[in-house]
């Protein structure tokens, strides 16, 4: 039944309020259960804080929001009460995506009120969600916790920055009517396999015969689920790959004087993602010239790639193609063009080229500086 707009679950025993209780173990998905709303407040167990949102329809923002928060110290396993009544949302200690407040100092983090327009700052300029509101301001601490560092340790600040950029933002925006691109056009396809679609189709639809608040709690269980495993998922790629690639890169760089006085070639050691990383450290430790050529070994046929690096991430010119006189050719006749012994290959677009050896694709990058 419903009483003061919070969906309350008829039972024999004592009264559950419309939230759910979850047994968490950080970095693992949680497991969900019924809480009673007259838990046992022992000296040895703190009641648990209460955390709201809406109920009814839900979004990806504020199931995002929601598991977010408990993974904090403050909120560890807080009770999630969906209601919109204004004197329910009054008591609790933290609000999310209803109310009409933005305030941290009250953890109340609603963004649909006029006037609000709270960014993320740090060079984004898009409208935060509730999630984004979360994020910012407990992002650091979720992410220190899967490092094992405090939260002003450099690395933090990175990855803090990487899974904004990387998988919050959209969120943001999608929630916020923000399109993608500036454009009248209409799109050549639909996506409705992206985050937000995904947790919207959790919602119940309209032809289930059950449309209770309990089997609404269950969706939005699901859509808790959903969401936060894809963070989680996020936030691991980023602290167990994303940070060790960033780190090879960084080491690279500053030792591409001994590969070749130029400064224009670097050499990977042992191959890494490493395109992103290397735009961005070249603006962050001011690099001049900027690098031309990455050399590496490809793993499977245990030769080595020349590549030439991009103009920016999200274009195909390359700041310096390998020599047109070598496009196109291979092995014995690009030998015998290029004057180094060992070459493979190199694409007709000049983006790329291959050795046999390190030493010849070293020389390969070193003559096209040249020519």
């Amino acid at each position: 039944m419903l009483m003061l707009g919070v969906a309350i679950i008829k039972a024999t025993k004592p009264l559950f309020f419309n939230f759910f209780h979850f047994q968490r173990h950080p970095f693992l998905p949680l497991m969900a259960t019924s809480y009673s709303s007259s838990p046992s407040h022992s000296p040895l167990h703190a009641p648990f804080k209460r955390v709201g949102t809406h109920n009814g329809s839900f979004h990806c923002d504020e199931a995002l929001g929601c598991f977010m928060i408990r993974l904090t110290h403050k909120f560890s396993n807080a009770e999630i009460i969906r209601t919109r009544d204004p004197k329910v949302l009054e008591g609790l200690d933290a609000v999310l995506d209803v109310g009409g407040v933005y305030d941290p100092s009250r953890d109340r983090y609603d963004h649909h009120q006029k006037g609000f327009g709270e960014v993320f700052g740090h060079g984004f300029s898009t409208k935060l969600s509730s999630a984004g509101l979360v994020y910012k301001h407990f992002g650091k601490e979720i992410i220190a916790n899967q490092l094992r560092v405090n939260e002003e340790h450099p690395d933090v600040h990175h990855i803090f920055l990487a899974v904004y950029r990387s998988f919050m933002e959209a969120i943001d925006a999608i929630d916020n009517g923000i399109n993608q691109y500036d454009t009248d056009q209409s799109p050549k396809y639909v996506n409705n396999t992206h985050l937000s679609s995904r947790v919207g189709r959790l919602n119940l639809d309209w032809t289930d015969l059950d449309q209770s608040p309990e089997k609404e709690n269950e969706s939005f269980q699901r859509a808790m689920a959903l969401a936060g495993s894809e963070f989680l998922d996020s936030v691991r790629f980023h602290v167990g790959s994303w940070l060790p690639a960033r780190s090879i890169v960084k080491e690279t760089l500053l030792a591409r004087q001994t590969v070749d006085p130029s400064g224009e070639v670097l050499v990977l050691n042992k191959f890494c993602p490493w395109k992103l990383h290397l735009f961005e450290l070249e603006g962050e430790l001011k690099i001049d010239p900027p690098i031309k050529y990455v050399l590496y070994e490809d793993e499977r046929s245990k030769q080595w790639r020349v590549q030439a690096v991009s103009v920016s991430p999200d274009r195909f010119e390359s700041r310096k193609a390998l020599p047109s006189q070598w496009r196109g050719l291979r092995d014995d006749e690009l030998s015998n063009e290029a004057g180094i012994p060992g070459c493979v290959f190199v694409h007709m677009s000049g983006f790329i080229g291959g050795n046999q050896n390190f030493d010849g694709a070293l020389a390969m990058a070193k003559a096209a500086l040249k020519i």
